[in-house]
């Protein structure tokens, strides 16, 4: 698996989107705004790559100096449950600790908690809604 940072509308992130509205938008009947995605050329991509397809991939978005806020967390579902997304979001915490940031969130489905959760991370609010389902805020202090 070859894990690497994604440049902004190469055929890459094309593939890329395609994951994220196939896997994260499309069962919800959401599509991506062409805002959205000229938005996304101020982020870190990220994607996990084997045999030169495109298995997973997450977005890093600053927030501040010292925090990001990981989104758009997905892994093909031929991949799921076999490692490839602790790969992925350790790749991402230490993307993000190269950059310099300290912090990382994310807004996670209830779905996915407990995923988050084995890799350190903790609810820090309410369960609120966000793209139509249930989600919650959840953070971890990265360590150098």
């Amino acid at each position: 698996m070859i894990l690497k940072k994604i440049d902004h509308g190469s055929p890459e992130y094309l593939l890329m989107v395609e994951l994220r509205y196939r896997l994260l938008r499309k069962p919800l009947g959401l599509e991506f705004s062409e805002l959205e995605l000229e938005n996304e050329k101020q982020d870190i991509l990220l994607g996990a790559f084997e045999n030169q397809i495109l298995i997973g991939c997450c977005i890093l978005t600053p927030i501040d100096s010292g925090t990001v806020r990981m989104r758009q967390m997905a892994v093909r579902e031929d991949h799921q449950s076999k490692g490839f997304g602790r790969f992925l979001m350790a790749f991402a915490e230490e993307t993000a600790l190269a950059l310099g940031y300290q912090n990382l969130i994310m807004h996670a489905r209830d779905t996915a908690t407990g995923f988050y959760k084995k890799l350190g991370y903790h609810i820090t609010g309410e369960k609120f809604e966000e793209v139509s389902i249930p989600h919650y805020t959840m953070s971890k202090q990265l360590n150098a």
